[in-house]
C-alpha cells in the first residue's frame, strides 16, 4: 500500500496467538521479523484493516481480540481498541501511527505470502532470541507481551 499521507500514516499490527506461539514473518523488503500488518487503507477502519492485512499476509481469518463497547447508536459503531499504540519513524520526513492488535485464528490454512515475505512461523518465546536477523528490542516486547496475556 503506498503511503496516503506524505508525513504521517496509520497501520496495524496483529499478533496472532495459537498454542503459546506468535505468528510472524521475515519481511521481504524490510528485512525484519514482524508481526502480521500493513498500513489502514481510505475509507477503511482499523478493525477491517488488521482482518484484511491478517488474511492476505497468512491466509487465516482470525478473531481480533478485545472489548467492544455496547455504545454503537444510529451513525456510529464502537470498534475493538488495539492493545497498544506507537508511533515509529520510517524516514526523515514520514512517520506511521501503529494500532497494534491481539488476536487468534478462527480458520484457513497457514500460508507464505511470497511476494511480501521470506518467512512465515508460529515462535514461542524462546525462539524469538534467536531469530536471524534478530527481531528489534520492541517488537520482542510486543510478542512476548501477547504470548503473557493470551491463552490458546
Amino acid at each position: 500500500m503506498a503511503h496516503i499521507h506524505e508525513k504521517i500514516d496509520f497501520t496495524v499490527a496483529i499478533l496472532v496467538i495459537h498454542k503459546r506461539k506468535v505468528l510472524l514473518i521475515h519481511h521481504r523488503n524490510l528485512d525484519m521479523w514482524l508481526p502480521l500488518g500493513g498500513h489502514i487503507e481510505l475509507g477503511e477502519d482499523p478493525e477491517a484493516a488488521a482482518l484484511r492485512e491478517a488474511r492476505e499476509e497468512s491466509g487465516l481469518d482470525v478473531e481480533l481480540l478485545g472489548t467492544r463497547p455496547p455504545t454503537t447508536g444510529p451513525g456510529s459503531r464502537a470498534l475493538i481498541a488495539p492493545r497498544f499504540l506507537d508511533i515509529h519513524r520510517i524516514t526523515d520526513t514520514h512517520e506511521h501511527i501503529g494500532m497494534i492488535y491481539w488476536a487468534r485464528p478462527r480458520s484457513g490454512q497457514l500460508k507464505l505470502s511470497a511476494g511480501e515475505h521470506h518467512d512465515i512461523r508460529w515462535c514461542s518465546s524462546a525462539d524469538l532470541d534467536s531469530l536471524q536477523p534478530p527481531m528489534t528490542d520492541a517488537v520482542k516486547w510486543y510478542c512476548r507481551k501477547a504470548l503473557d496475556e493470551i491463552e490458546g
